[in-house]
């Protein structure tokens, strides 16, 4: 299906912490190669931009946006910086950064275009900077499974969400409320309860580490909102 791309990026299938996308461009690190970067840009409709983060590919577990930002934890080094500005400001994009401890923003915030989940982990500091980032998201804070790390435990686009089978008929109902649509549970890469690190999604397409099962394909294809997609 033209909508669906299976990959590992140098035999790793979670691909998920090193690259992430959204409706109008995908970050991804260095390590993934030009043919692949050809047809990830085909499947989620984007151009594809390469960096690399903190001296590292883990693109999805430092960085998270959504189609007007970039947020990237203050640790990153000023040539990255620059190079990601250079790159985004061609589409409009603005990237920011901000001063935290907790600096894996993929493991702590969940994000799309209108909502996003922030960890407990952030003080009333750094959720109204936050909120300042994305004046035009409604952010809420909650854990999710028991876990401190929402965006760890599920991957949301603008047209659906698939989520750990770990979360209860409690935690469901609250991302269902705030992101105003039904989510999918599911897993990826034989079993892996921490969805976020097996794909990378927007609204066009989405990635799947290659080591996942067929059913598991099918559950995230269904959740995301593609199963009556139309190209």
């Amino acid at each position: 299906m033209a909508h669906i791309a299976i990959l590992s990026f140098h035999g790793d299938p979670n691909i998920g912490l090193h690259g992430l996308a959204t409706d109008k461009f995908c970050l991804l690190g260095r390590c993934v190669r030009d043919e692949d970067v050809k047809k990830i840009e085909s499947v989620l409709q984007v151009p594809v931009f390469q960096v690399g983060l903190y001296g590292t590919d883990l693109v999805g577990l430092f960085a998270i946006a959504n189609s007007t930002t970039v947020l990237l934890p203050e640790i990153i080094y000023p040539n990255e910086l620059n190079a990601l500005r250079a790159h985004l400001s061609k589409i409009g994009v603005k990237v920011v950064t901000l001063k935290t401890e907790h600096t894996a923003f993929g493991n702590n915030i969940l994000l799309n275009d209108k909502t996003g989940l922030l960890s407990s982990v952030y003080g009333k500091k750094t959720v109204a900077q936050i909120k300042n980032i994305f004046p035009d998201v409604k952010f809420e804070q909650f854990d999710l499974a028991k876990l401190s790390i929402p965006g760890s435990t599920g991957k949301v686009t603008n047209k659906g969400g698939v989520f750990s089978p770990n979360l209860d008929d409690a935690d469901i109902a609250k991302v269902e409320k705030l992101f105003g649509f039904e989510i999918g549970l599911g897993t990826v890469t034989m079993g892996n309860p921490f969805v976020s690190s097996g794909i990378i999604a927007n609204s066009f397409g989405f990635l799947i580490g290659a080591t996942s099962s067929g059913y598991e394909m099918a559950r995230v294809d269904e959740s995301l909102g593609f199963i009556n997609f139309k190209s």
